[in-house]
């Protein structure tokens, strides 16, 4: 499945330290296994990704084997 960042999630991913980038990377790369959950008050399939105190906000097209991430950040500050 090809993977595609969106530019904040690009620029999300570069600000953090180096384990951490690892652990979201690695944890990316193992989709759809790990800690993954519909978003609620979304109806356009965005299905979000637990990472410690990180997520990950992503859609999956299924057709075209595309794995889109839409935005990366704390647990706080990403669902606002």
């Amino acid at each position: 499945m090809n993977i595609v960042y969106s530019k904040q999630a690009i620029k999300a991913i570069n600000s953090l330290d180096k384990p951490t980038k690892q652990r979201i990377r690695s944890a990316i790369e193992q989709l759809p296994k790990g800690d993954v959950a519909p978003m609620q008050g979304y109806h356009d399939g965005r299905l979000r990704l637990r990472v410690g105190k990180y997520r990950v906000v992503f859609t999956v097209d299924n057709d075209k084997e595309i794995l889109y991430i839409i935005g990366i950040g704390s647990r706080g500050d990403i669902y606002k």
